[in-house]
């Protein structure tokens, strides 16, 4: 399924025999493929695998890597790859897609022989870049939804052409040792993180936090307190910006009633859809960013903040 000048062309490994039996790419409804797509915005709607030649309307097409059909890609043998290095390099020759992405690393490692990391390939084909993703099978159910969504939403943001921003976030934290943390909400469902934002060119972090506490929750003056930790990640949604290299900032306070400086619908356009305190266990029941917030926020109030700030994760 293949057309001149597409935005991305998505390699899988080789037909499962549901995928077979259907003559349709992923067709396994355990397979997060389609979901992942329309999740990372390069579907403007959930597809069904029946529905497959719609992806060309939205600059996307697919192949594999090899075109035995098999109960798993485990069954494969080296044979099977005969040429498909060769396939793939007369695709980016003759059709000129942007990207090729891998879904899985065994895709990519049949084509080339080669074991890779996740993420932008040095090896290019010509002008067309690749990228290797995660496998979207439900054998590599193991891996959790939102570790391989981080890499379709990177891709989607490199497609896209939209780079990472630098942002600041502030870790507020009152005497009870609750944490003030705002909810977001896309396809992908609600999630929460702490306040922050974007830094404007010419900008302090101190001058950036100041105006986003004071917009997302009303907090008007605090004493900045030490850098606890950076974060790169990548956006879900990537018009506007692909992602943001974060500085992560300890402020401590009294607590204070929430009263955004923003109405609702100027939060709503920022992503922000609400805000409240959260105390340690409730950090627990909620889908944060990053992931391993609770454990963050625990170890900073157990063992105060670190000598230098390091990765919190995605």
């Amino acid at each position: 399924m293949l057309a001149p000048g597409l935005d991305v062309v998505f390699c899988g490994i080789n037909p499962g025999r549901v995928s077979a039996a259907a003559q349709a790419h992923f067709a396994n409804p355990r397979n997060d493929f389609w979901r992942l797509l329309h999740a990372a915005h390069f579907t403007s709607r959930l597809l069904d695998p029946s529905e497959q030649f719609e992806l060309l309307k939205e600059g996307i097409g697919v192949t594999n890597a090899a075109y035995r059909t098999t109960p798993g890609s485990g069954d494969l043998r080296r044979s099977d790859f005969a040429g498909s290095a060769e396939r793939l390099a007369r695709i980016a020759e003759e059709l000129e897609p942007r990207w090729l992405a891998f879904v899985g690393k065994e895709a990519y490692r049949g084509a080339f022989n080669e074991r890779p990391g996740l993420g932008v390939q040095q090896r290019t084909l010509g002008a067309t870049q690749l990228f290797v993703l995660p496998s979207t099978s439900p054998a590599n159910a193991a891996v959790p939804w939102w570790d391989r969504a981080h890499w379709f939403f990177e891709l989607s943001a490199r497609v896209k052409g939209m780079p990472q921003r630098t942002g600041v976030r502030a870790v507020v934290v009152d005497p009870a040792e609750r944490i003030l943390l705002v909810r977001f909400e896309d396809v992908m469902g609600s999630w929460w993180a702490t306040p922050g934002g974007g830094v404007d060119p010419g900008e302090s972090d101190l001058d950036a936090l100041t105006r986003e506490l004071r917009e997302e929750v009303g907090l008007h003056a605090f004493e900045l307190g030490p850098l606890v930790w950076t974060r790169e990640h990548w956006h879900v949604d990537p018009r506007r910006f692909g992602g943001q290299h974060e500085r992560h900032y300890l402020v401590r306070t009294d607590a204070f009633e929430i009263a955004p400086g923003f109405t609702e619908a100027e939060l709503a356009a920022e992503g922000v859809h609400e805000a409240r305190w959260f105390t340690l266990d409730e950090l627990d029941d909620v889908i944060t960013g990053p992931r391993r917030l609770a454990e963050l926020v625990r170890g900073l109030l157990e063992h105060g903040p670190p000598v230098e700030p390091f990765d919190a994760g995605r």
